[in-house]
């Protein structure tokens, strides 16, 4: 089975163009990024506001956009863009997803995904790099 990871945007980026894997630099998406190897997967991919589905070594400028200030609407079209890219990359059908996201990043995607995890559900921020720590230390 191909494993496939899902990591959000976060708002913390440099200020100027970049690989995707670099532009973020908040603490939280560096330790999913790490913990996304745990997985071993195939491919990692981010999930930008901006530009929907991201390579990590997709080279892009700085923005400031969110689905956190978007309407239902929005991130519902948010969505059919990024499942439209996902599927030129993996099979949605098959592949298993852990999705490192928000539940605004992750609400109307997941009824199109058959198999996946949500290891981050329901904990707040605090939490998720408590948890996050946690991993990375027991390897």
């Amino acid at each position: 089975m191909t494993t496939i990871v899902l990591i959000s945007c976060v708002s913390t980026k440099l200020s100027h163009k970049a690989k995707a894997r670099d532009l973020y630099i908040s603490p939280l998406f560096r330790m999913n990024l790490k913990y996304a190897q745990q997985f071993s997967p195939q491919q990692v991919f981010i999930l930008s506001a901006k530009y929907g589905l991201l390579q990590l070594d997709d080279e892009i400028e700085p923005y400031d956009l969110t689905l956190n200030e978007m309407s239902a609407r929005e991130r519902r079209s948010w969505t059919d863009k990024v499942v439209l890219q996902l599927q030129e990359h993996c099979d949605i059908e098959k592949d298993y997803f852990v999705i490192l996201a928000g539940e605004k990043y992750r609400r109307y995607l997941l009824p199109y995904l058959k198999s996946y995890e949500v290891p981050l559900s329901g904990l707040p921020i605090g939490k998720q790099l408590q948890f996050l720590k946690e991993k990375m230390e027991r390897g």
